[in-house]
């Protein structure tokens, strides 16, 4: 008989304590941010009706990417592959309800099967950040401001990432009125600059063609160069100028100036692949040349809450991604350096075990998180394991010590050992606590 694989599925990761560390810490940078901003943490089912994605998510997501299967009782059920479905579906079931603004998140994991790359898993982890019953452009400044108060919390500074902005609206101008195309060619065009940054300019132009049909494909290949070299909206053709939904755009920017977001740039080319999007888009790019792509985004869906049988609901979201987050620190030397949640290694000294276990207990009375060395292990290989483990300090409990009070107290980092009573053991450590995170509590989970 073979062993069984050690390795996880394919698409998926295993987190070990260090790998649990970025994941906690990540986590809990979102969460402050997203709490500063008065947003109430809610949770959603894993598992969703099929129907839910194939109404309005996209066909490429709803019916290729999604783990979907037959549950016991015949119903077409999904792994969910995103939140915004769900959260909208929660927000029509108690419609009347909520208190509006309704400003929202979660932090959850989600399946979609695609080809597992850097930075994409079949696996993943998102913040899910939403505002609802907001129809102005308020509702994106904040969305976004609160997308580039998450980047400088984690020490990102304003030439680190870019926010390219767009708008489905505007989009709709575009391939309408100024590319003359009809629904379904306009729909396929949106999908190709959604590919954009994934094919060939030979691919990009030959797919651009058989959307055009022959007898239009000179005169929009040519329009389409005008809007690639759009590098802003005065750049843009004076037929998408003229549309009343540039002032929205134009009023963002304000907002946005206003706000002190410094990163954000309009992208005429941004379309965000997404159906139920009709408004703003934006996404959060890395500038680093290793990581050079889109990290996160988000939009206004304003239609979706509609579909689930409640009065229509003006919504913008967006969710920024754990395995994009941390290359992004990884990329650009963010990532703070991994320390283990366990504080303190009691070792017993000959024959103490018992007073050792007492030591510990009180220790963990104290706040401090503690372990004790149980395995009679030589001194040295005890030491060995409190370093593999990143443990900052250990504490050895001798006859000597438990006759004086005075226990030897080492740092691992520095090999400094002194000779301290229990007292200032635990004020030692909480000192190390609060000047390591700035507070009393790792992470402030």
């Amino acid at each position: 008989m073979s062993s069984l694989s050690n390795q996880p599925y394919k698409g998926t990761r295993d987190y070990y304590p260090d790998d649990m560390w970025v994941r906690n810490y990540i986590f809990s940078t979102w969460r402050k941010a997203v709490q500063s901003f008065g947003y109430e943490e809610y949770g959603a089912p894993t598992l969703e009706p099929l129907e839910v994605y194939t109404a309005k998510s996209g066909q490429e997501l709803a019916t290729e990417q999604t783990y979907a299967f037959t549950d016991r009782g015949g119903r077409m059920v999904a792994i969910r592959p995103e939140m915004t479905p769900s959260i909208s579906r929660m927000v029509a079931a108690r419609r009347q309800e909520l208190g509006y603004p309704a400003r929202l998140y979660s932090v959850a994991n989600f399946m979609r099967y695609e080809r597992p790359q850097r930075g994409r898993e079949r696996e993943f982890w998102q913040l899910n950040v939403d505002m609802f019953g907001v129809e102005t452009m308020r509702a994106e400044a904040e969305i976004i401001t609160l997308g580039d108060k998450i980047m400088k919390a984690f020490g990102a500074t304003d030439d680190m990432y870019t926010i390219r902005v767009n708008n489905r609206k505007l989009i709709n101008v575009m391939m309408a009125q100024y590319l003359g195309l009809d629904a379904v060619q306009a729909q396929l065009m949106i999908k190709l600059f959604d590919r954009k940054n994934k094919v060939s300019p030979e691919d990009f132009r030959d797919q651009a063609i058989e959307i055009f049909g022959k007898d239009m494909a000179d005169v929009g290949l040519m329009k389409l160069s005008l809007l690639l070299s759009a590098k802003s909206m005065a750049d843009l053709p004076t037929e998408i100028l003229d549309s009343a939904v540039v002032m929205e755009v134009r009023d963002l920017f304000s907002l946005l100036e206003r706000a002190g977001v410094k990163s954000a740039r309009f992208d005429i080319t941004l379309m965000r692949g997404l159906d139920y999007y009709t408004g703003t888009v934006f996404e959060v790019f890395d500038n680093h040349p290793d990581n050079n792509r889109a990290m996160f985004g988000g939009g206004r869906y304003d239609g979706l809450v509609g579909l689930f049988g409640a009065e229509p609901i003006s919504a913008v979201g967006m969710a920024p991604g754990l395995t994009m987050t941390e290359l992004f620190l990884r990329s650009h030397d963010l990532l703070p350096k991994f320390n283990s949640t366990t504080q303190v290694y009691v070792v017993a000294l000959g024959d103490t075990y018992d007073e050792a276990l007492i030591f510990a207990d009180k220790l963990r009375a104290e706040g401090v998180n503690t372990e004790l060395d149980i395995t009679d292990r030589k001194l040295d290989k005890q030491i060995k394991a409190a370093v593999k483990k990143n443990i900052p300090y250990i504490v050895f409990v001798g006859e000597e010590e438990l006759k004086s009070g005075q226990y030897s107290f080492k740092e691992v980092a520095t090999a400094k050992e002194q000779k301290l009573s229990f007292e200032r053991i635990v004020s030692e450590v909480k000192d190390h606590r609060r000047q390591s995170t700035g507070t009393g509590n790792e992470f402030d989970l």
